[in-house]
């Protein structure tokens, strides 16, 4: 068994021998990391340095039992006051859940008012995506990469179909063959089945559709349209890991920032569409999100693109 350095906390005896328990559960049996264990100490230390001002003296088991949803938001309110960030209360919270939730497993402590409590919400990044020029480089680029020229012809395809159409890269690799509108009809759109099983119709641009065409033309797979539409080199269906490392050599060609990703190309196609005067609706629909406030995010980055401009334009701002 692990030997688990004893966590310096102010409790009664009975409360200290269940957290070093509950330390070496985390060692022993979850093989959580010494970097893993440091944090859980100083969240928990933290929790239980707060109950012993809070209540004026060493808390207890019986106490943690007692606890009422007023006291565990008292102790997320002094977190706040101290500075942590929301994702570092967030992640508070999670371990002293944890801790109880070990403590109802062996029987020492029941207490339903924690479930009540809110993990606090963590501000999501802004979307990173790349600029048109960025975009358009990557697109054209990446086919050069191509060990063979069928496999640079499905990587520029699979590229210019996730910056063309926003989709993501676990629903382009897919794709069946069938997927694809057949030759002759008019509606020249894909149904995505996106998270949750929700799917909608994107329409997909004649250069995308001329890209896809050309590649599975020299593709030497020939499928049926239950066969996977991106293929790797042995036939089978493409892993994303795959157009992941090809992204990453182009950043090294072209020069591209870190954030040239297969999904920075999903946020590029919202943010462009947005810029040339894209509704918020339509793109919401196009992208699949359950609601408009994730698309939303675009705005802000639309708004800094703006607000750039016009730093670099505007003879007051120069000047």
């Amino acid at each position: 068994m692990t030997r688990v350095p004893a966590i310096e906390i102010t409790a009664a005896p009975a409360l200290v021998e269940a957290v070093e328990r509950w330390r070496r559960w985390l060692a022993d049996e979850r093989r959580a990391s010494a970097h893993t264990l440091d944090a859980y100490d100083r969240d928990l230390a933290g929790f239980l340095a707060f109950l012993s001002e809070h209540l004026g003296g060493r808390p207890s088991l019986a106490d943690l039992g007692a606890l009422r949803i007023t006291d565990f938001r008292s102790w997320l309110a002094k977190r706040a006051m101290d500075g942590l960030t929301p994702a570092s209360r967030a992640r508070a919270v999670s371990v002293v859940r944890g801790f109880f939730r070990h403590l109802d497993k062996e029987g020492l402590v029941h207490n339903p008012a924690l479930a009540a409590l809110r993990t606090p919400k963590q501000q999501r990044p802004a979307p990173r995506p790349l600029t048109v020029d960025q975009a358009r480089a990557t697109v054209e680029a990446v086919g050069e990469l191509g060990a063979t020229p069928w496999i640079g012809k499905r990587d520029r395809a699979l590229i210019a179909l996730l910056y063309g159409a926003g989709l993501r890269i676990g629903e382009a690799l897919g794709l069946d063959r069938g997927a694809l509108p057949s030759a002759g009809r008019g509606d020249a759109a894909i149904v995505i089945t996106g998270k949750g099983d929700k799917q909608r119709v994107v329409p997909l641009l004649a250069v995308v559709r001329a890209a896809i065409a050309d590649y599975l033309a020299a593709c030497p797979y020939q499928l049926g349209d239950d066969g996977p539409l991106f293929v790797g080199a042995r036939g089978g269906r493409l892993n994303a890991s795959v157009i992941q490392a090809r992204l990453r050599m182009l950043r090294g060609f072209l020069g591209l920032p870190a954030n040239a990703t297969p999904h920075a190309l999903r946020h590029s196609f919202a943010t462009h569409l947005l810029a040339a005067g894209g509704d918020l609706r339509t793109i919401q629909e196009l992208l699949g999100h359950a609601s408009l406030s994730t698309t939303q995010r675009y705005t802000e980055v639309d708004a800094e693109s703006l607000l750039r401009v016009y730093h670099a334009a505007h003879p007051k701002a120069r000047g």
